[in-house]
């Protein structure tokens, strides 16, 4: 799995720090420094980590120990980079006799600026529902680098059912480092704002345009102007995600490019395919077909996309904020979706899907309570809620 992580050994009460080569991919985004300063009281030596960085939401996590089995990170904080160095004092680690740091990217900063939305490629490819392709400008916003996985949904989900929230589906995924999926679009939402509450965030949706109820259970068509668009996480508007997944290029097929093959998606190959599907062999990816559906991959698996996000086509679709429906020729500005409707949007292709499902372009909806083994999530968060 592709995950880009930075590691740091400190042994305290030593006048100088030892660092050591941690068994895990060499973070080429992050760099860590630590340093020993005294508490209050000047009888206990603190470790201050140091983080440095590309721009983006991080995990600083610690362990007490590594080797000799699985090591058990547990996570300090949440940190944003946005060029100086960012600095944490971490009391829990006084007085211990070693301590171990690392950063697993969390969010990856996505820019404001304007692309065009739509099939670039040309009418003779693709559904009459991706044009006309159109001119949109997206305000700066962080996006979950991976799918949400199912260990993620797994540590909120509990805390919310344990904090008044109730959703129709538990989710499902193949293992903790897959995607979850089989949630609706309503348990997602809920989903979102639990995330938030559990971190400490202003909520995002609420029952009416008072803004006052936190939409914790049942099945609420929320609307627009019941959302507290700079609060909390939510799910990427349509515009959001797809700017996101283009990842800067313009006028692409694909997150990459113009082709696909299992190099870059886990994806379903048909026989007699697009001539852009250049995979050498046909059905489901090969290395995640074991006879057990769904043949959803570990999230992070391919490579990254120029914004440094993770399995923006294929694996499993991701529900989205809007209501599903025909696009207009107007430029737009951070374009919500339409005010009511009957189906949600869905992005990305799947596990299940061909190659024309997979591109940027390509649009799926479904209604708000459905479900299924190949859709799940990722949230966002505007840049004032680092």
């Amino acid at each position: 799995m592709n995950r880009k992580l930075g590691c740091l050994r400190a042994t305290l009460y030593a006048i100088a720090l030892v660092a050591s080569q941690c068994e895990l991919l060499a973070a080429n985004s992050t760099t860590l420094s630590v340093t020993l300063v005294t508490n209050v009281s000047a009888t206990t030596l603190v470790p201050s980590v140091g983080v440095t960085g590309d721009r983006g939401i991080y995990a600083l996590q610690y362990a007490s120990g590594m080797g000799g089995g699985q090591t058990n990170w547990g996570t300090l904080t949440n940190i944003t980079l946005s060029g100086a160095m960012t600095n944490w004092l971490d009391y829990s680690g006084a007085g211990q006799a070693q301590r171990f740091y690392r950063t697993v990217a969390e969010m990856a900063l996505i820019p404001e600026g304007s692309f065009q939305m739509g099939n670039c490629m040309g009418t003779n490819e693709g559904n009459t529902n991706e044009l006309p392709v159109h001119t949109v400008n997206v305000s700066a916003f962080y996006m979950d680098k991976n799918l949400v996985t199912k260990e993620l949904w797994d540590e909120v989900y509990h805390w919310a059912t344990n904090n008044g929230y109730s959703f129709d589906n538990a989710g499902y995924g193949k293992e903790l480092t897959h995607p979850v999926q089989t949630v609706s679009w309503y348990d997602v939402v809920k989903w979102c704002n639990a995330r938030s509450e559990k971190a400490g965030r202003v909520p995002a949706y609420y029952t009416s345009a008072g803004q006052t109820n936190v939409y914790r259970t049942g099945q609420i068509g929320v609307q627009n102007e019941w959302v507290k668009w700079d609060s909390g996480y939510r799910l990427p508007t349509e515009a959001e995600w797809e700017k996101a997944a283009r990842g800067g290029l313009s006028g692409k097929r694909f997150p990459w490019g113009d082709t696909i093959s299992w190099d870059q998606a886990n994806y379903l190959v048909f026989p007699l395919g697009h001539a852009y599907d250049v995979n050498p062999t046909t059905g489901y990816h090969s290395s995640y077909t074991n006879g057990v559906m769904p043949y959803t991959s570990p999230v992070g698996s391919f490579d990254v996309n120029g914004y440094g996000l993770y399995d923006m086509a294929g694996n499993v679709l991701e529900w989205c904020w809007d209501w599903y429906g025909s696009y207009g020729s107007d430029s737009q500005t951070d374009p919500r979706g339409f005010s009511s409707g009957s189906n949600r949007v869905m992005r990305g292709g799947g596990w299940a899907s061909v190659a024309v499902g997979c591109r940027a372009a390509n649009r799926g909806n479904d209604m708000p309570g459905a479900i299924g083994d190949s859709v799940g999530l990722r949230s966002v968060l505007p840049p004032s809620q680092p």
